[in-house]
């Protein structure tokens, strides 16, 4: 169920980026997404919301700041040797369907006093 309504509201997100955007994002690919959103699993929990201190929560960040965060990965302005490896070969096409796909997974993010959002 709670897949069913990720995916209505990564569907959304591309309609709506495409539609509102002068310089049309391309379409996110949803079967891609979920491939490489495996290997993200390891770290970053099997849907985003990591439980370990070291490694973030992606589920509810913003995909634009998922597809920042990717990008300098990528292109080295962000050092971390094991995200590093992983964002290296990630197409452009890749970092737009990871970033769609997490920032419409239901978050557990905490703010700086520990709190969950919306408590």
């Amino acid at each position: 169920m709670m897949i069913n309504k990720t995916l209505a509201r990564l569907a959304l997100l591309g309609t709506v980026s495409i539609a509102t955007s002068a310089f049309a994002a391309p379409p996110v690919n949803l079967e891609a997404a979920k491939v490489l959103a495996q290997t993200c699993q390891a770290c970053h929990g099997a849907d985003g919301n990591s439980t370990a201190p070291i490694y973030p929560r992606l589920a509810g960040q913003y995909a634009d700041y998922l597809a920042r965060a990717l990008q300098e990965y990528r292109a080295g302005e962000r050092n971390n040797p094991i995200m590093a490896v992983y964002a290296e070969n990630l197409s452009d096409q890749d970092i737009s369907n990871l970033s769609a796909y997490f920032s419409a997974m239901p978050g557990q993010l905490v703010d700086l006093h520990g709190r969950m959002e919306g408590q």
